[in-house]
């Protein structure tokens, strides 16, 4: 069957909320985010690795570009970039956010970032603390700049070990936004014994990137990973 985000059906599946013993930091949206009227003038800056990019989609439409065709609504004046790199992980955009994200929102009255990453880290043999450190200093810098975050969480590969190494660093991003508040979409879980989502691997270059199908069961995810409710719409 297809859908609008690609050729199969959208997966079930979450993750359990971690055990939180910190006080939560809770994003407060910047004072002039809603007071003026017409529709809102909202910035999405997309920014992560080589799933953000969309690298593998034949159609070059990646999850993002689906999620962003979907996000639809009249009170919402939406421009949105997609900053991904192929490669990157939570260290590349620890070190590149700021630079390059923040002039994205120059005369954008609310401003809102989403991350994806997590690959790369155990690719490049990031530890686990490494990893949850460069991510909360990404989502606490950011919402200390009235930036309202939001993660995606990485996809499962073919490869056991990779698996084994990507599920701790997924716990840990679950538990870093948990510890927040800020909305995390669980990519790892839901897709680990997805029959679409394993073919599509099978069949790529690199056992890894999937190509449209599976691009659009990540969009399905994102959409129904409180999507609406971060952007406070109804799609």
């Amino acid at each position: 069957m297809s859908n609008d985000y690609g050729d199969g059906y959208g997966p079930d599946g979450g993750y359990a909320d971690p055990e939180d013993n910190d006080i939560p930091t809770h994003f407060t949206r910047s004072a002039d985010s809603f007071v003026h009227d017409g529709p809102r003038d909202v910035g999405i800056v997309f920014i992560g690795d080589s799933f953000v990019a969309g690298y593998g989609d034949p159609k070059g439409h990646g999850w993002v570009s689906r999620v962003v065709g979907r996000t639809h609504h009249p009170d919402l004046d939406l421009t949105a970039y997609n900053l991904g790199i192929r490669g990157d992980s939570s260290a590349d955009v620890l070190g590149r956010w700021r630079t390059e994200a923040l002039p994205r929102w120059q005369d954008r009255r609310e401003r809102r970032l989403v991350l994806g990453v997590g690959q790369a880290d155990v690719a490049q043999g990031l530890t686990t603390a490494r990893s949850r450190l460069n991510l909360a200093n990404v989502l606490d810098d950011a919402t200390a700049r009235g930036i309202s975050p939001f993660v995606v969480g990485p996809p499962p590969t073919l490869d056991a070990d990779v698996n084994e190494r990507l599920e701790v660093v997924v716990e840990a991003q679950a538990d870093v936004c948990s510890r927040r508040s800020i909305p995390f979409v669980d990519c790892f879980y839901p897709l680990s014994e997805h029959d679409q989502w394993l073919s599509e691997l099978s069949a790529s270059r690199d056992s890894r990137h999937p190509g449209q199908a599976g691009y659009g069961l990540l969009a399905w995810l994102v959409l129904h990973g409180g999507w609406e409710s971060w952007l406070q719409i109804a799609i």
